[in-house]
Formats: C-alpha cells, sequence, structure tokens
C-alpha cells in the first residue's frame, strides 16, 4: 500500500461510512474523514465510496461530501445497518437511527464481504466518520460504481428461462 491508500493498480481502495445529525455540513463532514484517513496514514484520494443511513442521504453535507471527493454516495436501511457486527455499538444511535451503527456499518457494507474496518468511528459535534478496506484481491479491482448520489447500486437481475447447457469433450474432466 502506498501512502496515499491505494494498492498498486487497483486505484481508491477505502470505503468511508457516515453519520450524522440534520444540518451538519459538508466542511465538517470532509474535516472529519480527512483527520481520520490522516491518522490512519491515508488521504482522501483512497477513498471511493461514501455511505450512509438512507434517512440521512437528503443532508447536504453528506451529498455535499461525497460530490466534492467525487464518489458515489450508497445508502443502506437501518435493518441493513443493524445486522452488521461492529465494534462500537451505541444505544443513542439506536433510538435516533433504528439501528446501533450508522459510521461503522455503512462502512463495512461499502466495502463487502470480507472489508475490514481500518479506521473505527470518530465524531465531531455533528458528524460521525469511519473508513473501511476493500478485501485484498488479485488483480487490478475497479472501485464500485452507483448509478449517482442517493442511490444504491442495484443488483443485475437474472434472465429467466433454463440455464445454458454444459458440455463436455470426451476424455477430458
Amino acid at each position: 500500500m502506498s501512502g496515499h491508500g491505494r494498492e498498486a493498480g487497483r486505484g481508491p481502495v477505502l470505503a468511508a461510512g457516515v453519520g450524522a445529525r440534520a444540518g451538519v455540513t459538508e466542511g465538517e463532514v470532509l474535516a472529519l474523514l480527512r483527520a481520520a484517513l490522516e491518522a490512519a496514514g491515508r488521504r482522501d484520494p483512497a477513498v471511493a465510496v461514501l455511505a450512509t443511513a438512507e434517512t440521512k442521504a437528503g443532508e447536504a453535507g453528506i451529498a455535499g461530501a461525497a460530490a466534492r471527493l467525487g464518489v458515489p454516495l450508497v445508502t443502506y436501511t437501518a435493518a441493513e445497518l443493524a445486522a452488521v457486527d461492529v465494534p462500537h455499538p451505541s444505544r443513542t444511535v439506536l433510538g435516533a437511527a433504528g439501528t446501533p451503527s450508522v459510521a461503522e456499518a455503512a462502512a463495512l457494507l461499502a466495502a463487502g464481504p470480507g472489508g475490514a474496518l481500518l479506521v473505527p468511528k470518530s465524531a465531531s459535534p455533528r458528524a460521525t466518520v469511519a473508513v473501511a478496506r476493500f478485501p485484498a484481491a488479485p488483480g487490478p479491482q475497479p472501485p464500485p460504481h452507483g448509478p449517482g448520489p442517493h442511490t444504491r447500486t442495484p443488483r443485475a437481475p437474472v434472465p429467466p428461462g433454463p440455464a445454458p447447457a454444459r458440455t463436455r469433450k470426451a476424455g477430458l474432466p
């Protein structure tokens, strides 16, 4: 890994999760994210995606931070976030958001299976940020892409009909 949070040939390898109170500013989100990344020896170009709770997608400070970073903003329901085991759950967040974690859970979900929490949640007066690393994979991998801000990348539908037949040539395993 380089000091910029990129692996050779992979590009950005970090997912940032953000929780916030109403009215959080873009500047506060970005400052908190930069501080978290610096604590881990990284910089914001390493961030491939910003993730948050579905109910926070309309917060101008969060959407503005994603736009400023040039990354998609993905959202998760409270049920999706609550299903993630996190190291620092909060009863306060559970009462306010319906999940014991927004920042850590969103970062881990956005990093995908095998992702790991790199920076646990840190807080400012109106925001909370956590950073997760995408799982290591051999060879180049593009960062996740979303269709645009405030949306989750939909899964491709499975085409209807029977699966294509597989054939084997005689003598081959």
